[in-house]
């Protein structure tokens, strides 16, 4: 009897272990439903809330789909309600976290951040926070120091890589790219005070026979990443045809 180690996976780096500053990956978002439900029937018991605000936060898990850092991931919270307010009364948290799905949206379409055609626009509309569960795009990760030496410093997305950026190609195709240390300094503790008019979004469990379908983009219809299958083409009135490989 013999064992053939020829086809093994490449080996998994140690446990804990940062994905260096500056890397620039093609990743894959799934969402980790909190049980607070969201603005629309397809976001029940999708958010999660925060534990020491109003704020309601959409949890994510980043994956690495090409490229030596394949298979690692990272987690990260994204403000979509509540927390701190600007002077419209709007959640500055929920601003800056569009900013971010608009990016990924523009990335994994491969969409020019400047087209505002209608039929460009039309492709960055989404049913519910939902249909982001499973869009794959291109980004620059980072090394955020820990704020309390207690604690260990913590992968994130630094930014989504735009198709009009010199590296989005290489990214996509899953070629080396030279990473861009950000060299990110530790953030201030957040405060615990927060306005509490927020909006009036139900924070009750979802009930048991709440769908959580994320409508019929492609990506959620594919095997997992290790017996991946290329997306199949979206029918009519399917949801924005986003990209997922």
């Amino acid at each position: 009897m013999s064992y053939d180690l020829n086809d093994a996976q490449p080996q998994m780096m140690p446990t804990g272990e940062l994905i260096p500053d500056g890397t620039f990956a093609k990743i894959r978002l799934s969402i980790r439903p909190g049980g607070v439900n969201g603005s629309t029937p397809m976001d029940a018991g999708l958010l999660k809330a925060a534990s020491e605000s109003d704020a309601k936060m959409l949890d994510c898990e980043f994956t690495v789909v090409e490229g030596p850092f394949v298979r690692r991931k990272f987690w990260q919270n994204f403000t979509v309600a509540g927390g701190k307010l600007d002077d419209k009364g709007q959640s500055k948290g929920w601003n800056i976290s569009k900013s971010s799905f608009r990016a990924m949206v523009d990335s994994a379409l491969g969409l020019n951040p400047k087209d505002m055609s209608e039929a460009t626009k039309a492709k960055r509309l989404i049913q519910g926070l939902k249909q982001l569960d499973g869009i794959t795009f291109a980004a620059r990760i980072m090394v955020e120091p820990a704020s309390d030496p207690k604690y260990r410093d913590q992968n994130r997305l630094a930014n989504v890589v735009l198709p009009d950026e010199a590296q989005y190609a290489a990214i996509m195709k899953g070629e080396a790219v030279d990473p861009d240390p950000i060299n990110a300094k530790p953030r201030k503790p957040v405060a615990n005070s927060v306005a509490s008019n927020a909006p009036a979004w139900a924070t009750d469990a979802a009930p048991a026979q709440a769908s959580q379908q994320a409508g019929t983009v492609p990506w959620n219809q594919q095997p997992p990443p290790a017996t991946q299958q290329p997306a199949p083409e979206p029918a009519a009135n399917n949801g924005p045809a986003w990209l997922n490989g």
